[in-house]
């Protein structure tokens, strides 16, 4: 090892560092893209990474670049080969989750759907957690939805792997606080988002614009919430849909 690289590696330590899992499309990519303008050093992963190869070209030695498939055996050693490639971890920012409108119940959609959204999530966020707790501790946020909520029949195993989502990370912060973990959680339960997840030619209600949504998010981040509703006028109609009665929800036409 020669002194420049010791210098070069002690001084992006002393950068924040994150990791960004779903970083080459939408939300990801963007919170990716602001972190780095914030001067963060960011690991970017996904199943595609041409993308996450230009980000490491725009930022020069502070971009490192994973390829990783949520849904493969190998997905957690790849996770953590990258953070050890970065020399360690603060925040574990999880942006990787497929969802559709299945009123048919393709079988190979609500496979892709659970596999992705369940057991992907999972063994990322465990992975992490594991990381963290060893290691000083540091932040997870994921980015999960508003559709956990209630039971979509639209899109059965989207609002289905969302509820977990938002039990499970629910979940894991109590245990954190059990085993007097440092380790912080941020559950961003975004609604409806202008981004390629929902280019399927449908109409989408109280659309939002994907800046002011990343720009939200950092900001519940930075302020290290617990749950994050956004945009407000979700924040205003999600209690309002907690209170409906099973017996009338069930019977509601909820489709696009």
């Amino acid at each position: 090892m020669t002194p420049s690289f010791t210098i070069f590696s002690y001084f992006c330590r002393m950068m924040k560092q994150a990791i960004v899992l779903g970083a080459s499309s939408g939300m990801g990519q963007k919170v990716s893209r602001k972190l780095l303008d914030e001067g963060w050093r960011v690991g970017v992963a996904a199943r595609r990474i041409d993308v996450l190869n230009e980000l490491a070209e725009a930022f020069p030695g502070r971009v490192e670049v994973m390829q990783i498939d949520v849904m493969t055996d190998e997905a957690p050693q790849r996770l953590l080969e990258l953070i050890d490639r970065m020399g360690g971890i603060d925040l574990y920012f999880h942006a990787s989750g497929i969802g559709k409108q299945n009123m048919q119940l393709d079988e190979e959609i609500e496979r892709q759907t659970v596999m992705t959204n369940a057991l992907g999530f999972t063994r990322m966020v465990d992975t992490v957690f594991a990381y963290m707790s060893e290691h000083g501790g540091g932040h997870i946020a994921v980015i999960s939805s508003i559709a956990g909520t209630k039971g979509l029949g639209a899109a059965p195993s989207y609002s289905a792997t969302k509820a977990y989502q938002n039990t499970y990370i629910q979940a894991l912060e109590q245990q954190a606080h059990m085993r007097k973990l440092p380790i912080r959680f941020t559950d961003i339960r975004p609604g409806f988002v202008d981004t390629p997840l929902l280019g399927d030619g449908k109409k989408y209600p109280l659309l939002m614009d994907v800046d002011k949504v990343v720009k939200e998010i950092l900001q519940a981040v930075n302020k290290q919430k617990h749950v994050r509703i956004i945009d407000w006028r979700y924040r205003l109609l999600v209690p309002l849909w907690r209170m409906i009665p099973n017996g009338l929800w069930r019977r509601l036409k909820i489709s696009n």
